[in-house]
């Protein structure tokens, strides 16, 4: 399968560099997967678009301000960390830049010396393995001294960190926000909680890897990273349930769906409570086994995420409704516009 069957030309003004000042406002197109219809709305009309016995599913991860700035202790050196993914106790894998001035052993110091890092092993394109000391709780210095770690495309500041939170967010642990809820309020989720919808919560942490195009020229050969994921018992038996009675289960975000799939696929398309660590990679010609509907936002050409939604909304469909949305100038990537596909 040739990558270049999910490229599109993306004009570099469509690339949202901040986020609205109210969340429900941005727009959001509905796609219909079976017969490629679009229709064009606002994110607060959703509620029109869901109905009784639905279930929404939400990634409650929360992005920590996982990009450091330190110098190296023996040269001063200016070096940016970003955190990855937690290995152990004070140990994680990171980028590093720049990465060569980081050998085994570099130590490398934060926030007048509040925190330490020492380099103690070394991967591919910048990674190292650090490992961090400290007096006082880690979150708690992460918070004071770290930065939102912001896509490459973005290249506005930040004013409001918690406009890359979702408002729901809960399970720090991401390097990266599932976009796709930045969109809801807590207001527009009790009006569909009041409308007999009903609201279920998994964990993912996003990874980086979620946003890097696909580099090889056979989609097959790609290398999916692997991200956490945590399904809790209560959020097991209500997807169980809504699923015996026939309600359609909407995963809001790319994050969500893997998780769901990753689940359903390992259990004969139920769902239990359990955690462990996904690559799974979702092209078209897969078969869903829990999603029924999507919410997601609009995806770099040549990613895995546009690979993902084509696989439940059709290729030919989802490559139409892109162009349309370039004609009608939607907002692009983190801070952009929503998708419904149903």
């Amino acid at each position: 399968m040739d990558v270049n069957l999910f490229d599109f030309h993306l004009p570099e003004e469509l690339i949202a560099q901040t986020p609205l000042l109210e969340r429900e406002t941005s727009r959001l197109m509905v796609l219909n997967k079976e017969t490629g219809e679009v229709k064009h709305e606002t994110f607060s009309h959703i509620l029109s678009y869901l109905e009784e016995g639905d279930c929404l599913v939400l990634n409650e991860t929360k992005v920590m301000p996982a990009r450091l700035y330190g110098q190296k202790e023996d040269t001063g050196a200016s070096i940016e960390v970003l955190l990855l993914t937690q290995e152990e106790q004070d140990v994680w894998d990171t980028l590093v830049k720049p990465a060569k001035r980081v050998k085994e052993g570099s130590v490398i110091t934060f926030g007048d010396g509040r925190l330490k890092a020492t380099c103690i092993g070394l991967g591919e394109q910048g990674g190292r393995k650090l490992k961090f000391e400290y007096d006082g709780i880690f979150y708690e210095i992460l918070d004071s001294l770290g930065e939102m770690p912001l896509p490459p495309y973005i290249k506005e500041r930040l004013e409001d960190r918690d406009r890359y939170q979702t408002v729901y967010a809960k399970e720090v642990g991401s390097a990266a926000a599932p976009t796709a809820g930045l969109h809801f309020t807590e207001s527009l989720l009790e009006e569909i909680k009041a409308k007999g919808i009903r609201v279920a919560f998994i964990t993912l942490h996003v990874g980086l890897g979620t946003f890097r195009p696909v580099s090889v020229e056979n989609v097959l050969e790609h290398d999916m990273h692997a991200e956490y994921y945590h399904m809790s018992e209560e959020t097991a038996n209500l997807l169980n349930i809504v699923k015996a009675e026939g309600g359609r289960i909407v995963s809001v975000g790319t994050t969500s769906t893997r998780t769901l799939e990753t689940i359903a696929s390992k259990h004969d398309g139920k769902f239990v409570a359990e955690s462990g660590w996904t690559s799974i990679f979702i092209y078209p010609g897969y078969e869903f086994k829990a999603i029924n509907g999507m919410i997601t936002n609009f995806h770099l050409p040549k990613s895995t995420l546009i690979m993902l939604i084509s696989a439940l909304a059709g290729r030919d469909n989802v490559m139409a409704a892109y162009e349309e949305a370039v004609k009608e100038k939607y907002r692009f990537f983190s801070f952009g516009d929503a998708m419904f596909i149903k």
